[in-house]
């Protein structure tokens, strides 16, 4: 900076304070300017060609000759009716071909204008042909699918003619296009001032759809997980695995979804796109199970357990636990027959509707019940929670400290301490044949080598009548006085929608059973001729008979007082004969 600058700045000060100091002091309607707003975000379809584009050389010479001539617009997707890949993948491909068509129009449309001034000259000498000018012209893209046809419109140049509806049908024929066409556009188009130098979409084929493949929906799953159930009070039984999947005969196990046929489409050339027809799958058709008549299912021939084998599924009329019944098995509740090898441990039950065979020991605090026969190889080890049921018969080895209840017969080596409620006969033969303490109920007969024992165990023995239903009968007693106990502890406790829901669930399971005591105390008032019957026959045999056993036959009562062999107990003329 010079001396003379230097001076002027301390003076005047420099040229930038002096501007800011002008603009501080300007009136606030020059300091406010508008603030610029974000543009926005430009649109995918949209083609953005540069300045010197032959389209825009075409556009500036159309200008010449028109007065009002509407901006291009070139749109892939106006409506926003295409999905973002066909745009994608069409752009590049556009941009290419509108290069080359713009170029070669423009070359025609310069060679045109200049024969025009040729034919000037030539007028001024003598009269001669006038060159003709270029008429309009649609240009057509289309994809690379053929599904869809994009037109351009060229304008005329010269003394052409303008674009009409016979003109576009024209090129449309010339083009081959005739599927999917616009027809609404081409009425409306030739009258349209936007009609030149915009992209329009003049035709939309149809796509081919191809069938869907058939497929199985399965009603049992074909990987078995442990799903753990968890209670109103977010407690889990880890007891009840559920991985046994119960099936009844007929019942479907999976089914079939048929194939669909494909549709075909056709390209705006009117050209057909085949399509696939979907594939077909099989049932998975295994061992006891068959396909129904319409061929659409894969039902189970027999009651039992779903398994899926990799392959198909199969019913397997026998469940075989290889080991015990723990927590690796949960609680086993099956259809067909049950096999043990193992144990039946504490805390876990296990039902099936067919015969249950058991390799090991059924454990005390168990339940086991069957809908056949019961097997139990080692025998019943209980604490007096232990109950044990049969519909038929039970073989086992000795029963002790437990609840039977057998609607057939029970054959064992020992009872000590049981709660034997019997149908038909208990046979204690085998072995030590030995009945020590406890009560025995038996329809028909009890048979064993001895009963009692020298201490004068308490042990009872009750022949005739219905021991089953008896027993089922003081049950449901047993449970109206836990559930009225439970009522009236929930009514007591502060009003909550647990406490509603609560008492709802006790209210059900209280009528009903309220309705099965009653239907059971009607069965027994309609057999009471069948039950004298059965008191009459009713037979006690046993090899030796302790002193201390209670023999009892209807309303009549016996207790030895001395040790009886070959001891043989009936009912004759209304009392208990022992001989």
């Amino acid at each position: 900076m010079s001396l003379k600058d230097k001076i002027a700045s301390i003076l005047f000060g420099t040229k930038e304070e002096a501007a800011l100091e002008e603009q501080m002091h300007a009136p606030s309607s020059v300091l406010e300017e508008p603030a610029t707003s974000a543009a926005p975000p430009e649109d995918p379809a949209v083609i953005q060609l540069s300045g010197e584009h032959p389209l825009y050389q075409l556009y500036d010479l159309r200008r010449k000759e028109s007065d009002r001539l509407p901006s291009p617009r070139l749109s892939l997707d106006e409506d926003g009716a295409l999905c973002e890949e066909i745009v994608r993948r069409e752009k590049g491909r556009l941009q290419t071909s509108l290069k080359n068509a713009c170029s070669a129009r423009l070359k025609c449309v310069k060679s045109s204008s200049g024969r025009r001034k040729r034919g000037k000259g030539k007028e001024e000498q003598g009269p001669e042909e006038k060159p003709a000018g270029l008429d309009a012209m649609p240009w057509f893209f289309l994809s690379a699918d053929k599904l869809y046809a994009w037109m351009l419109v060229f304008p005329p140049a010269g003394q052409g003619a303008e674009l009409s509806r016979a003109m576009l049908l024209q090129a449309l024929d010339g083009q081959g296009i005739a599927y999917g066409v616009d027809q609404r556009l081409v009425d409306r188009l030739p009258h349209d001032e936007k009609r030149y130098f915009t992209l329009f979409l003049i035709a939309r084929g149809k796509p081919a759809f191809d069938g869907k493949n058939g497929n199985i929906v399965d009603y049992f799953p074909r990987i078995v997980e442990r799903v753990l159930e968890v209670d109103e009070f977010d407690q889990v039984d880890y007891t009840a695995l559920n991985l046994i999947h119960n099936v009844k005969e007929g019942q479907e196990i999976c089914r079939l979804v048929h194939p669909t046929e494909g549709e075909p489409g056709y390209t705006v050339l009117n050209q057909e796109i085949p399509a696939k027809s979907g594939k077909a799958v099989p049932l998975p058709k295994g061992r006891n199970t068959e396909i129904n008549a319409e061929g659409d299912a894969l039902v189970a021939l027999m009651a039992g357990h779903v398994e899926f084998t990799g392959h198909n599924f199969q019913v397997k009329p026998v469940l075989d636990i290889a080991g015990n019944v723990d927590f690796s098995t949960g609680n086993i509740k099956f259809l067909g027959d049950v096999n043990i090898k193992g144990d039946v441990l504490t805390g876990f039950t296990v039902r099936a509707m067919g015969s249950i065979w058991v390799g090991g020991v059924i454990e005390a605090g168990s339940t086991v019940e069957a809908g056949g026969d019961l097997t139990v190889v080692k025998g019943i080890l209980g604490d007096g929670s232990t109950t044990v049921r049969a519909q038929r018969c039970i073989f086992t080895k000795y029963v002790e400290n437990a609840t039977i209840y057998v609607r057939e017969n029970l054959q064992t080596d020992a009872i000590i301490n049981g709660s034997i409620y019997c149908d038909g006969e208990v046979l204690v033969r085998s072995g030590r044949g030995s009945i020590i303490g406890g009560q025995i109920w038996a329809a028909e007969k009890v048979s064993a080598t001895t009963i009692g024992s020298k201490a004068e165990c308490r042990t009872s023995i009750t022949l005739g009548g219905l021991p089953c239903t008896n027993f089922e009968r003081e049950l449901v007693r047993k449970e109206l006085k836990e559930l009225e106990s439970e009522l009236e502890r929930l009514e007591c406790q502060l009003d909550s929608p647990v406490k509603a829901s609560l008492i709802s669930k006790v209210r059900v399971k209280l009528n009903t059973a309220e309705l099965r005591l009653q239907h059971l105390e009607e069965d027994l008032e309609d057999i009471q001729e069948e039950l004298r019957r059965l008191e009459e026959n009713g037979r006690l045999e046993c090899g030796v008979a302790y002193a201390g056993t209670e023999i009892r036959i209807g309303d009549e009562t016996v207790r030895l007082r001395q040790e009886n062999r070959q001891c043989i107990a009936k009912m004759m003329c209304g009392e208990i004969v022992v001989m």
